[in-house]
């Protein structure tokens, strides 16, 4: 069976960070439990310090970010694709307008340091 989720299906996720595209996911018509969104950042904004219990792909798609993964950093550009492990704080800054392509699994449970229980499966990965 081929699993197709038209354009028009498409769900958007706004947040005083970034604005997520949802393009397949497990409630939106992916198959294997996997997710696949776009996250669109203003030049100057950074999301959340937080981890994920399993890893994710980022691909730069266009303009430039700093990616803060444990105790490292590391910038990309357009082109640039970075594995996020499970269970490690990562971080992400837009030094420019940036677009940013991302796999991971659709079930992803996302932690914030300090909070005393975990946020969840994000809206965009779902």
């Amino acid at each position: 069976m081929i699993d197709v989720v038209r354009g028009a299906d498409t769900r958007r996720t706004e947040t005083p960070n970034a604005t997520m595209t949802t393009l397949a996911s497990p409630t939106l018509g992916a198959g294997g439990g996997l997710s696949l969104w776009q996250v669109e950042m203003s030049a100057g904004k950074s999301g959340p310090r937080h981890a994920f219990d399993s890893e994710q792909l980022w691909s730069v798609q266009a303009g430039r970010v700093v990616v803060d993964v444990g105790t490292e950093s590391c910038q990309l550009e357009r082109g640039d694709t970075v594995s996020l492990p499970a269970g490690v704080e990562r971080q992400i800054h837009a030094a420019t307008d940036t677009r940013i392509l991302v796999c991971g699994h659709g079930r992803a449970i996302a932690t914030v340091p300090g909070e005393p229980t975990p946020r969840g499966t994000p809206a965009w990965i779902a």
